[in-house]
């Protein structure tokens, strides 16, 4: 798993690419969690993400749930179909503000 994180007006943009799993998982959460703390709305691009399992799931939930109690939105973005299969039946796909590309959503914080 790569990832970068990239500070646009907008908000921050946490990219992740190769497999989100339970190796990876402790290192995304981290990431996730410490991205979050900086009180700015978030971004995540799963575009790159060829395969995420529940461990992965778990901490982007994690991460939305610390978003939402520091009162920030973080939205997921351009969703690859092998991650979006399993968010949908997680049924989280409606729980996560989900948008198309990543040009949507910031063009959804502007």
């Amino acid at each position: 798993m790569e990832h970068t994180v990239k500070i646009e007006p907008e908000g921050i943009v946490v990219s992740l690419s190769g497999d989100v799993d339970l190796q990876s998982s402790p290192e995304v959460r981290k990431i996730l969690l410490e991205t979050v703390e900086h009180k700015r709305p978030v971004i995540i691009d799963l575009s790159g993400v060829g395969y995420i399992d529940s461990s992965g799931i778990a901490s982007l939930v994690e991460a939305l749930q610390r978003s939402r109690k520091n009162g920030i939105d973080l939205v997921l973005a351009s969703i690859s179909d092998a991650a979006l299969r399993v968010l949908q039946l997680a049924r989280l796909d409606k729980v996560f503000r989900v948008y198309p590309t990543l040009g949507d959503a910031l063009a959804g914080f502007r």
